[in-house]
């Protein structure tokens, strides 16, 4: 069945606003995405009729109960997971892993090695410079291609040594958009005995994540940047979390995942996570012919990533057309599977941030900046000059927009 892009569209009220009457265009989803309307309707219903803490004997925290055991099970469904209990939430996928770094810090010693990537977004560079900082590790890093805009894995293994604790890269980056061979970087780290975080914010909305296929130790993400609520989750190997000493008060749970969850968490945010992946599913049911959550699941990501690899290459095409402008990542249209559809471009007199403000004027939403991927604007030597215009597209987006982007930008770089 084709993907149809109309009934994608109808499920999200935000796309038919309107500012003095002039449509809006999206393309700022890699910062977060709009949502559909059944996840506003979830985090409402959760709110009016769900108002508790846990563990009561009374209707509301008994439901309050539910709301969060099924989006742990929606959660380990979207990522296969092998147990629900696997899932930590948190407020954002950095409160998340700044937390959870000191409990694994605990299992290394001065002198210990950690790998960090220099495609990363800070969320998962930062916490863990700190935390060398703190006990004396070395940081080494995994450098990437700056005309590839890719890794050469060959390099790792001359990073990797026997002191070799944790090796830390993303799926996708936020800035270039290059999709990770994150399971060949945990194969090699599985190898060294090393653990591996991944930082899964960017790849999660666009390709179908598998933390069992992938083989990490840690898989990170945020549901607001898959179509649902400002949240973090993690997904933590059993038998590694359970060898972590949990930074918790005391009269918290001691048990696995509670002790990861500082204090109470955001019940209505979790009810919007499992109408999140629901809506999801309702791609794949609907225009995937499955009937299951996870099959379903499956069959909305594939239909979704191909349908965003049109926008994409459409996007780029007109890019490469558009006089002055670089764009800052992979651009063959036979690699366009190594990548998401997430677009960042320079341009050759215009600062980022002209570009980005005179869009709005249009009515067009994007980012401009290093989009805190700091090591990847220095690495690509744009860190100084303002960083790139980011245009993000997902799959509520249309050619017909992309079209009216490009008019816009064409006008704005002529003057």
């Amino acid at each position: 069945m084709p993907f149809d892009l109309e009934a994608v569209r109808a499920q999200f009220p935000a796309l038919a606003i309107t500012d003095d009457g002039q449509r809006r265009i999206y393309f700022d989803n890699p910062a977060g995405t709009q949502v559909p309307a059944s996840v506003a309707a979830a985090v409402s219903d959760c709110l009016l009729t769900s108002s508790a803490n846990l563990g009561g004997n009374f209707p509301t925290s008994q439901r309050a109960d539910d709301i969060v055991a099924s989006a742990r099970s929606a959660m380990a469904d979207f990522l296969n997971a092998p147990s629900h209990d696997e899932i930590v939430f948190g407020q954002n996928m950095t409160t998340i892993t700044l937390h959870l770094s000191r409990s694994i810090g605990r299992l290394f010693q001065p002198g210990d090695e950690i790998i960090l990537s220099r495609m990363d977004h800070d969320a998962n560079v930062w916490p863990w410079v700190l935390l060398a900082r703190d006990l004396e590790l070395e940081v080494k890093w995994l450098e990437f291609d700056a005309a590839t805009f890719e890794f050469d894995l060959a390099t790792l293994d001359e990073l990797i040594t026997d002191r070799t604790r944790l090796i830390c890269v993303g799926g996708a980056s936020n800035l270039t958009g290059t999709l990770n061979d994150v399971t060949t970087i945990c194969e090699k780290a599985r190898a060294a005995g090393a653990l591996s975080y991944i930082d899964a914010v960017q790849s999660v909305p666009h390709v179908e994540t598998d933390v069992q296929a992938i083989g990490c130790d840690f898989l990170v993400c945020s549901p607001y940047k898959f179509f649902g609520p400002h949240q973090g989750v993690l997904w933590g190997r059993r038998e590694v979390l359970e060898q972590l000493e949990p930074y918790k008060v005391r009269p918290a749970y001691s048990s696995i995942p509670w002790c990861f969850e500082t204090g109470t968490q955001s019940h209505e945010g979790l009810a919007g996570i499992t109408a999140a992946i629901d809506y999801f599913a309702w791609i794949g049911q609907s225009m995937g012919g499955k009937q299951a959550r996870p099959e379903a699941l499956r069959a909305a990501m594939a239909l979704m990533f191909e349908y965003e690899k049109a926008l994409a290459s459409h996007l780029i095409s007109g890019l490469q057309a558009t006089g002055g402008v670089v764009v800052q990542g992979i651009t063959a249209p036979d690699a366009l599977d190594r990548r998401v559809p997430t677009v960042s471009f320079t341009h050759s007199t215009l600062a980022p941030d002209a570009i980005a403000e005179s869009l709005v004027e249009e009515n067009i939403y994007v980012w401009s900046g290093h989009n805190y991927a700091v090591e990847v604007a220095r690495t690509l030597g744009v860190l100084e000059t303002g960083g790139v215009v980011r245009v993000g597209p997902v799959h509520y987006n249309s050619i017909a927009e992309i079209d009216e982007f490009l008019e816009a930008l064409g006008r704005i770089v002529a003057v």
